[in-house]
């Protein structure tokens, strides 16, 4: 892989973990007025429409409102709307540092995965990189009877659909355009939201929900849009344990918004990811 692409991995992921945590604060804001269902529903339906009027002005894009592959983005779609919904309801149940601590099992599952489905090569540094990214991932959860509360194992169910939905998204890329697996994503998971919606909740929408409101659709747009550029410029096994450094954002997101405390294992857990990532981007730019 060559230095220029190492790079916009890590740009891409850069931007991908801020919309991501944008997203989780928007859930929050939101999670007094409105149902995950509702919430998820006003993302999928301002992302069709975003999307169709990028296809208007772009002919160019025109091409990836007709899918090659229809079967698989149907599938990564199901999978994905499973693993989204249970994630937003993970937030309303647990610490944001914990959700996320939690969610990140699913490298691991991704470095295993990875390699009989998509043929990719584990080098030593991808390794360390998973292998110290877990390990920062036990020592800031300090697994025990708590995570095994109902709410600690949904966000484990979580993690393993999100690692297939990983590789789902890797292959796709292969053969479809960005704008084709965004297009789909909202449009095949907008009505498996709407199915879950039991009133007309758009009626209950007042100002002081607006800005929460385009923080869901922007983020939750951007966010695939940018992983999605990661995962087409790196392989999997790379650009997965970049995600590990939502942890340490999360936490001082959860800290400054919301007065969740600061644990030293946050801190202590971060350091072994980042080093294991260092470590990792180091040997890509060496063999680059």
């Amino acid at each position: 892989m060559p230095h220029r692409s190492i790079l916009a991995v890590v740009l891409w992921m850069t931007g991908a973990l801020l919309a991501f945590s944008a997203t989780a604060i928007a859930v929050r804001a939101l999670a007094p007025s409105f149902s995950i269902f509702e919430m998820l529903a006003v993302r999928n339906a301002a992302g069709v429409l975003i999307l169709l009027a990028l296809a208007l002005l772009r002919p160019e894009l025109r091409p990836g409102l007709k899918p090659r592959r229809f079967g698989l983005h149907l599938a990564r779609n199901v999978l994905h709307f499973a693993g989204t919904d249970g994630w937003a309801f993970g937030l309303t149940l647990l610490p944001l540092a914990t959700v996320f601590a939690l969610e990140f099992t699913t490298p691991a599952w991704v470095a295993l995965l990875a390699i009989p489905l998509l043929k990719e090569r584990m080098t030593r540094g991808r390794l360390v990189a998973v292998v110290l990214g877990f390990i920062g991932i036990l020592v800031i959860l300090r697994p025990g009877l708590e995570s095994l509360q109902p709410a600690g194992l949904l966000m484990l169910g979580v993690a393993f659909s999100f690692a297939l939905v990983a590789i789902m998204t890797k292959r796709l890329t292969m053969t479809e355009s960005t704008f084709s697996i965004l297009f789909f994503m909202n449009l095949i998971q907008l009505p498996m939201n709407l199915a879950g919606v039991s009133r007309a909740f758009w009626l209950e929408i007042q100002k002081v929900h607006l800005l929460p409101l385009a923080g869901i659709c922007l983020g939750g747009l951007l966010s695939h849009y940018f992983l999605t550029n990661a995962y087409r410029r790196g392989d999997a096994t790379m650009v997965v344990p970049l995600d590990f450094m939502r942890i340490p954002l999360i936490a001082l997101v959860g800290w400054q918004f919301y007065g969740e405390p600061l644990d030293p294992f946050v801190f202590l857990g971060s350091g072994c990811i980042i080093l294991g990532l260092l470590y990792s981007l180091h040997r890509e730019a060496r063999s680059a």
